[in-house]
């Protein structure tokens, strides 16, 4: 082999070596300070495509689920509202009792007991207002803006309607729909639900049409609304605890759909996380031995660049 010194083979050679092995050993550096495996779009571009679109999947499950959380919240606070108005109804039956069937009572005490009955209508009705960070918490009418009054049990149930949405297709997906307790309508009460107790003894008739146009409304705004313990019978307060009863299933119900929704969402999040993951995340004992790998060949390299530039040295001792 001609000795030579204009074109020195041997330091190109290794000159391109350590050229690719700087850049793999660099290549490797940001992988493990980044913790991905792409680094560059170039790279792997159909696998950095669906890494995006499983993140942003994985964004709008989050976004779902939160506003699914917020809808349990909104139920548990309506459930308490509506516990407490229960509670209400029950200690307004109990003070029919006391003030009716209590021998030992005088006027005075009956008095009382009015009073209280009165006030405890108007603390039904503040509680039907209530409202959760701005919204209200139960329905009284078929829109938001107005339109019909909202009646319990109603044919028409778009009473304040919440529709949550509950997967990452947003509006295009699934959701649940929520509608609002219809508290006011439920605590007004027509006798003709209870006019089979209306006949007297003789089976007038005449008694069941005048006590089936009746409506009892335990909800008043003011104290100039309100009823007295003599204007309500037992069976009409029975079945206002009965209706605010079925509102708590009814809310019930809601929370535990969206209990089983929220659930669904976590696990949907915990797998495409866990996709994503095994798509851009570095293997980091791999990627450490290439690291190694990488720094050994760079020195290398470097040690044959200077070694092959020995070869010069050869040449000058001729020509001395």
């Amino acid at each position: 082999m001609p000795l030579t010194i204009s074109n020195n083979s041997a330091v190109a050679s290794a000159s391109y070596y350590l050229g690719k092995n700087q850049q793999a050993l660099q290549l490797s550096i940001k992988k493990l300070a980044s913790g991905k495996k792409i680094i560059q779009p170039n790279a792997d571009p159909g696998t950095l495509s669906v890494a995006m679109k499983l993140r942003a999947a994985t964004t709008r499950l989050v976004g779902a689920k939160n506003n699914v959380q917020n809808g349990i919240s909104f139920l548990e606070v309506q459930d308490g509202m509506l516990e407490t108005a229960g509670r209400i109804v029950g200690r307004m039956a109990e003070l029919k009792g006391m003030a009716t069937q209590d021998p030992m009572k005088s006027s005075q005490d009956v008095e009382s007991y009015d009073n209280e009955f009165q006030d405890l209508q108007v603390q039904l009705y503040q509680i039907s207002q209530q409202t959760f960070n701005g919204a209200s918490m139960f329905a009284a009418s078929t829109t938001k803006t107005g339109g019909y009054d909202a009646v319990f049990k109603g044919s028409e149930q778009l009473d304040h309607t919440i529709s949550i949405f509950t997967s990452s297709n947003g509006s295009s997906g699934t959701k649940i729909s929520l509608h609002k307790s219809t508290l006011l309508s439920a605590l007004t009460i027509n006798n003709n639900t209870l006019a089979s107790a209306a006949y007297d003894a003789s089976g007038n008739a005449a008694a069941v049409a005048a006590n089936a146009a009746h409506t009892v409304a335990f909800a008043s705004e003011d104290t100039t609304t309100v009823l007295g313990l003599g204007q309500v019978s037992m069976g009409v307060l029975e079945q206002a605890l009965s209706n605010v009863a079925y509102l708590r299933a009814q809310n019930g119900g809601g929370m535990s759909r969206l209990t089983f929704s929220a659930d669904s969402l976590s696990i949907q999040e915990t797998n495409i996380r866990a996709a994503l993951g095994r798509i851009e995340d570095v293997d980091i004992a791999e990627e450490s031995a290439n690291l190694a790998k990488y720094s050994i060949l760079t020195q290398a390299a470097a040690a044959m660049v200077a070694q092959a530039n020995t070869t010069n040295d050869v040449a000058l001792m001729l020509l001395r």
